[in-house]
């Protein structure tokens, strides 16, 4: 197997969501684990806003970043760090997720556009939320 098929494998395969936005914040990448996670079909997602995965209460805070993103080429979660947010699902249902991005810059080094690899971790805060609850804190 080529470095093109693994690659194409691990795409189709991975059951993490693997979401590739422009410059505008258009979807341009959906893989299956994000139809999973999300609910919606790739031909449903692809050239829609970002917007239908952010919870209308953030979008304002999420553009405010992701527009300073793509001015300037920097990110606090470019390192593999991980950041925890609320999603919405097709469904309207609230998720948490967890992700980081990778930048993705064209030959002039310009920031092009960025992906996202995130994961559902709604079980894992809810339990966590119970605990803290049964501890008092």
């Amino acid at each position: 197997m080529d470095r093109n098929q693994m690659a194409r494998k691990l795409f189709e395969g991975m059951p993490d969501a693997l979401v590739v936005a422009d410059r505008e914040g258009i979807i341009r990448v959906w893989n299956g684990g994000a139809e999973r996670i999300f609910g919606f079909a790739e031909g449903e997602a692809l050239g829609q806003s970002l917007d239908i995965i952010t919870p209308e209460r953030l979008r304002e805070r999420h553009w405010i970043g992701y527009e300073a993103t793509m001015r300037t080429g920097q990110t606090k979660y470019g390192a593999g760090d991980l950041l925890s947010v609320p999603a919405i699902r097709k469904d309207g249902a609230q998720i948490s997720i967890q992700f980081s991005i990778v930048p993705l810059r064209g030959e002039d080094g310009d920031l092009q556009a960025v992906a996202a690899i995130m994961r559902d971790v709604t079980e894992d805060f809810e339990e966590r939320k119970r605990l803290r609850r049964a501890i008092g804190g």
